[in-house]
């Protein structure tokens, strides 16, 4: 949503939902209680009583709108009981038992039913041993989200007994924490397989560890200035960032193989002398970097005419890393060759 543009209708009505109905992000809160039927009769006082006070302390939070459960539904029906009395809007108590118990007491023939028939099949299960907990919250943001979601865990853990029941978090709101998860988590491993591939293919091409050492170093600096200025700019890591990494990397990489098999092939020539055949590498091949760097950079840098966010922040990160790829490998490269290159020494 974010990657919208801020005049996009669904962004602004979402942003209006956010601001007059504390959000649309569902977060579900299921309770069981571990027993066949333990929502039936006067049993379930107990437990409706923990899932209201559990709902007074999620609608009390800024991010969350009011919560709906099965205990909201027996308080309006106590308060319809007592002809609509608003001073009756309270969880039925043991002296309005027998009238929680017609409520709560299982049909036999569940295809049909009245509107709290209905309410039930929407909140609780067919045994009447799980019940839900449903709220809209905000897009909080995957820095806060957690956070949240661990302090209403704690206050569930305070009302019910772990051995007696069983309380989880779920809904979109959890899919959406676990995806950000996931997305941080491929990242650092597809960065980690790329790094450990290349090393592995420099390592055949050249069979030196030097040149191994040499050719990863610049490859690794760009990754980094983009990972900082997307800090700086407070731009989130997501799907569309993510892959500014990996295919910034392989370019890079293009670039480095380049002036690296130049590199080879010019220092027998002149007397593997490593001073001389670094600045015939980079007159005979850096010209071409820079154009081929500069095309690229052309090519990704159009994405920044997109009005949906994702597609520019793709264009000008990606661009970002290959100008910072160019110049670590102009630079950066020829300095450590000759760091690393023994004078006057053949290359195995």
């Amino acid at each position: 949503v974010d990657d919208l543009p801020r005049t996009d209708k669904i962004y602004t009505d979402l942003r209006f939902f956010e601001q007059h109905f504390k959000g649309v992000m569902p977060l579900e809160v299921l309770i069981d209680t571990k027993k066949k039927n333990g929502l039936t009769g006067m049993r379930a006082l107990a437990v409706f009583e923990k899932v209201d006070s559990l709902a007074q302390f999620i609608a009390a939070q800024p991010e969350m709108a009011k919560p709906l459960s099965l205990a909201e539904g027996l308080k309006f029906a106590k308060q319809a009981f007592y002809e609509m009395d608003s001073t009756q809007y309270l969880l039925p108590n043991t002296f309005d038992g027998a009238f929680v118990g017609e409520y709560l007491k299982p049909s036999a023939d569940t295809s049909s039913g009245g509107t709290m028939t209905n309410i039930l099949r929407s909140f609780m299960d067919s045994n009447r041993q799980v019940t839900r907990l449903s709220v809209s919250m905000k897009d909080v943001g995957t820095e806060k989200l957690p956070f949240l979601l661990d302090k209403i865990q704690k206050r569930s853990d305070q009302l019910f007994d772990t051995s007696k029941y069983k309380v989880t978090l779920t809904g979109t709101s959890i899919t959406f924490l676990e995806g950000s998860r996931f997305i941080i988590s491929g990242l650092k491993e597809s960065v980690f397989w790329a790094f450990l591939l290349i090393a592995l293919c420099m390592l055949y091409l050249f069979r030196s560890w030097r040149i191994v050492l040499c050719s990863l170093i610049p490859n690794v600096i760009p990754l980094l200035v983009t990972a900082g200025v997307m800090g700086w700019v407070g731009l989130p890591l997501k799907p569309s960032t993510v892959l500014v990494f990996s295919v910034a990397l392989g370019i890079a990489v293009d670039i480095t193989i380049r002036f690296l098999v130049n590199y080879k092939q010019e220092l027998p020539e002149l007397n593997y002398d490593p001073v001389l055949t670094v600045k015939s590498s980079i007159r005979h091949t850096g010209l071409s970097i820079v154009y081929t760097s500069l095309v690229l950079t052309a090519g990704f840098i159009i994405f920044c005419a997109s009005t949906f966010g994702g597609t520019v922040s793709l264009g000008w990160l990606t661009s970002l890393t290959l100008l910072s790829a160019t110049l670590t490998n102009l630079l950066l490269l020829p300095v450590l060759l000759l760091l690393f290159s023994p004078a006057n020494k053949k290359l195995s």
